[in-house]
Parts: C-alpha cells; structure tokens; sequence
C-alpha cells in the first residue's frame, strides 16, 4: 500500500512560503534545509513548517497544491493561521 499523500506550506528564512506535496514530510524539511529541495528553497535556508494537510492520494495532493499556490502571500498566511480552514474545494 502507497503511503498518504501531504500537501505542506514552508516558511523560508526571507519570510517567504513555500508550497508542496509529499508522501514523507519530514524527510522532504530535511532536503530542503540540506539546500537540495528545490530550486526556489535552495537559498532561503533554513526552512520551517508551518502547515501540513492530508490529502490522501498523489493526485488529490496535487490539485490542491495547485490551488494554494494560487493563494495571495495573505491567504497563505491565513491558512496558516487557522482562519481558512481549507480553500476552495477541489
């Protein structure tokens, strides 16, 4: 059985988000502060969590990363925050 699928919001060092799906969270914050996330983490080193979602499959993961990385900087904060519960439905 494939594991659960996360969606992730990371705060980056310049106060920037980072949005992300992966099946191993924790693994995936330590590659991004090893500055092998990807591209945009990279440089912003270190990298916190501050929003994890359970998506279940790969595919729900995906469509609803695609929403949040639509989100305003404010939006994503309010996510965050609690005072989004969960963005448009997908």
């Amino acid at each position: 059985m494939d594991k659960p699928w996360y969606l992730y919001i990371i705060k980056c060092n310049d106060n920037k988000f980072y949005t992300g799906i992966s099946n191993n969270v924790e693994k995936r914050i330590i590659t991004h502060n090893k500055g092998k996330g990807c591209k945009f983490t990279k440089y912003r080193c270190p990298v916190v969590l501050v929003y994890q979602e359970f998506c279940g499959t790969k595919s729900t993961a995906i469509k609803r990363e695609i929403v949040i990385k639509r989100f305003t900087k404010q939006e994503k904060l309010n996510l965050v925050e609690g005072k989004r519960k969960f963005g448009p439905i997908v």
